[in-house]
């Protein structure tokens, strides 16, 4: 075995992994040789020496940075002896085919925890575990967007994944047969994300995978709750099932089946689902453990105010601590379940849901609320007094006593500067008072129907009657 030694050379961007025969040693072709010959895609190391080159990745000590020393390659490979590499690796969209040298891979990536490869151009499963299998403390691999719809993984392909427990497969249309093996293969496995791969079915397994518990399948098309009760045959110690826009139609099964199917299932998304019953919700209450629930967009409750959705949702859901990502207080749930009583209490006997008879039996029948309208009052019917003219009049409460006078000019036929005005309470007994700013709005009179307003018209020289009680 070749001696480890430590050298500063950088990496030249974009020129590494070419023929070693035929590349110069400085890594550039001379300008009167032909063309190297074209290759579809990049390798692994290709890319990642270029991105993590000295030059385009500086040195920087702190958690997940590091140089990692490789052995002596042989004269005149244009791969570096040093980069700079974090356990956190992202090459996403870097056009990757191929995984390139596994040697180098190995020394390069053994600390490496993370890898992003997403919208790359990986197609063979074969080229994806020579990385993976060289990369021993994998935790985390991201393969969205990439195109893997028609490639068959063998299973000595997938023992590769062993070791990774969080999987990302998002809009790369892999097969569920091809979901069945890396199952089998991954023992350690505990989040798996599948959204985007136009799934409508789900084949049944023999080999449960009981590691499994976060289960994203998002924006596919599994309508049918005969491939939601093969999820939970399959993955048997779920927490999280994350199935938004899936145009789910319903919930079937009995409340054993369903306790059975997802024992341990704590929070499920059916945002956007197909769901249009209430003994559809009722039947989440089945899930023994279930405490987060995420139900929007649903035909349900297309023709509920926002008020009467969260309401009602939480009213059917007892156990629920956490509705549509908003924490359901003590205090929520029991107004809750009385608006329930009372938004059914004209339905008749055949019509009452289940859950409005456990509450009754709670609460006891509830009668409506009173309607107590606490608006301010807009307008108010008075007496408009004037030396010995009186007539009812409509006034606004929203003006001010300077409109309040330019509304009276034609009624006691003064003008707004020649008048004194003065508001008198029918209940109160401390007699008139003078309405004198003029900017003073109505309503911070308290003036109700039946009260009075006097005019008192100035005199030549600004004087004006006495005005009695």
């Amino acid at each position: 075995m070749e001696p480890l030694q430590e050298r500063t050379v950088s990496c030249d961007s974009g020129l590494a992994e070419r023929d070693i025969a035929g590349a110069d040693p400085e890594g550039m072709w001379d300008s009167g040789a032909m063309d190297p010959p074209e290759q579809e895609g990049r390798t692994f190391m290709q890319v990642l020496s270029e991105k993590y080159s000295p030059e385009n990745f500086p040195y920087r000590r702190g958690p997940g940075m590091g140089k990692v020393v490789v052995p002596t390659l042989p004269q005149g490979s244009p791969m570096k002896d040093r980069l700079n590499l974090p356990s956190v690796l992202v090459l996403s969209g870097c056009g990757i085919s191929h995984a390139g040298e596994e040697r180098e891979i190995a020394a390069f990536c053994t600390h490496v925890v993370e890898l992003d490869l997403s919208h790359n151009k990986l197609q063979d499963w074969h080229e994806i575990s020579k990385i993976v299998s060289n990369i021993p403390n994998l935790d985390f691999l991201n393969l969205s967007s990439n195109p893997l719809s028609e490639v068959v993984l063998e299973p000595s392909s997938a023992e590769a994944f062993a070791r990774v427990r969080r999987l990302v497969l998002n809009n790369t249309q892999v097969s569920w047969d091809t979901v069945l093996v890396l199952t089998r293969e991954m023992p350690e496995l505990e989040e798996l994300f599948l959204c985007l791969n136009g799934y409508t079915g789900v084949s049944a397994c023999t080999l449960p995978c009981h590691t499994l518990r976060l289960l994203h399948i998002t924006d596919n098309n599994l309508q049918d709750w005969a491939e939601v009760r093969r999820i939970g045959s399959m993955f048997p110690g779920l927490e999280t099932l994350v199935m938004a826009n899936c145009n789910l139609s319903c919930i079937q099964d009995s409340e054993d089946t369903l306790g059975r199917l997802f024992p341990n299932l704590r929070s499920i998304n059916l945002h956007n689902s197909g769901l249009s019953r209430w003994e559809d919700i009722e039947k989440l209450n089945h899930f023994p453990k279930l405490e987060d629930v995420r139900l929007q967009g649903i035909p349900l409750l297309q023709n509920y105010t926002n008020t009467e959705r969260r309401s009602l949702m939480v009213a059917h859901l007892p156990s629920v601590s956490s509705l549509n990502g908003s924490v359901v207080t003590y205090g929520e749930r029991e107004d809750s379940e009385r608006f329930f009583i009372r938004y059914h209490v004209d339905y008749p006997e055949d019509q009452l849901p289940y859950r409005y008879h456990c509450l009754v039996t709670k609460y006891g029948k509830l009668e409506p609320l009173a309607e107590i309208d606490l608006r301010p009052r807009c307008h108010a019917e008075v007496e408009v007094h004037c030396e010995d003219m009186v007539e009812q009049v409509s006034i606004r409460l929203d003006q001010t006593v300077a409109e309040l006078k330019k509304q009276l000019r034609t009624v006691v036929q003064l003008s707004a500067s020649q008048m004194r005005l003065y508001y008198i309470d029918k209940d109160s007994v401390f007699g008139p008072e003078e309405m004198k700013y003029h900017t003073r709005a109505l309503h911070s009179y308290s003036i109700q129907d039946g009260d009075q307003l006097l005019v008192v018209p100035k005199t030549s020289k600004g004087t004006t009657a006495t005005v009695k009680p």
